[in-house]
């Protein structure tokens, strides 16, 4: 009986123990998940800025140089006479430099797509012409409209109105949200291209808003199965140290049984504590002495 009661009680206070600890955890998991999740969005966003910048500072300069080594002419740089050739839909253009930067630029826009969050690195003008794209965009033309326009997207004019904000945006590391035509969500970071003190156009960087939320997923269930793994192991940890804390209780509930039933009185209850338990000890100390005197007086008479 005793036993059963103890641990009826000891359980209770697990559970409640427990409960609370649950409480406390899952307010605790949310906050981190939001807060990691937030810190996971911003170093994304950042380095997405500090690429679109390099690669805006080095392009401007590949351009410069080839003015300064007379390669290709300042007017031939900011050439806006797109000519159409063959039959694409989307059309596609050449200009005056473009052949230059398919050998100066490519190998530079596929480095940044060594980042996996990259889909796409490309330098634009300020008309969104786009002159060069990365090698994975450049892919020979099938003929078929669905695979070619994911797989050849270079040498296009992209003058959707994101498109054109990240070709003409003046701001550093300039974010939006941007629906390819291809069915991707990205977000668009650009940053302008200048060449001798002319903005040219704008160096883009997409980040897939696919990988980054697979990022998100990736955290929030390592979170969970860390907390989850510590809530295990509190629960248990809770429950053995209950049950040892009121191992003491147990032998004083014990002892209180024996003397109701009038057994053991001969036996001393020592206190071993000086906290609550200890008063209990003394206490029922106290009330087995008085049974114990009267028990004796009652065998003399």
């Amino acid at each position: 009986m005793v036993n059963a009661i103890r641990k009826k009680v000891g359980l209770k206070v697990s559970l409640i123990i427990n409960l609370v600890l649950f409480i406390v955890m899952a307010c605790g998991t949310f906050y981190l998940i939001v807060k990691q999740s937030n810190s996971l969005e911003a170093e994304l966003m950042n380095r997405g800025k500090i690429q679109s910048l390099i690669g805006a500072k080095v392009v401007g300069r590949v351009l410069e140089e080839a003015v300064d080594s007379t390669m290709i002419s300042l007017d031939d740089v900011f050439d806006l006479d797109y000519q159409v050739f063959g039959k694409f839909e989307p059309p596609k253009y050449h200009t005056k430099y473009d052949a230059y930067l398919d050998r100066a630029i490519l190998a530079l826009e596929d480095e940044f797509l060594q980042d996996p969050s990259n889909i796409f690195a490309v330098a634009v003008d300020k008309n969104g012409y786009l002159p060069t794209h990365n090698t994975r965009y450049q892919q020979p033309i099938t003929g078929d409209p669905a695979k070619d326009l994911t797989g050849n997207r270079t040498k296009r004019i992209f003058d959707d109105p994101i498109g054109l904000k990240a070709a003409k945006n003046t701001e550093k590391g300039f974010l939006q949200v941007y629906h390819r035509d291809t069915g991707e969500e990205v977000w668009d970071i650009s940053s302008p291209i200048y060449v001798k003190g002319k903005q040219w156009g704008g160096f883009r960087i997409g980040l897939s808003l696919n990988v980054i939320n697979a990022e998100k997923r990736k955290l929030i269930f390592n979170l969970l199965a860390i907390m989850s793994a510590v809530l295990v192991a509190s629960i248990i940890l809770t429950f053995l140290i209950v049950n040892w804390s009121l191992a003491p209780v147990r032998a004083l509930a014990q002892t209180a049984n024996n003397i109701a039933d009038g057994k053991k009185l001969e036996s001393e209850i020592r206190k071993t504590t000086s906290d609550e338990i200890g008063e209990l000890q003394a206490a029922i100390e106290r009330l087995r002495m008085s049974m114990l005197i009267a028990l004796k007086r009652g065998r003399k008479m």
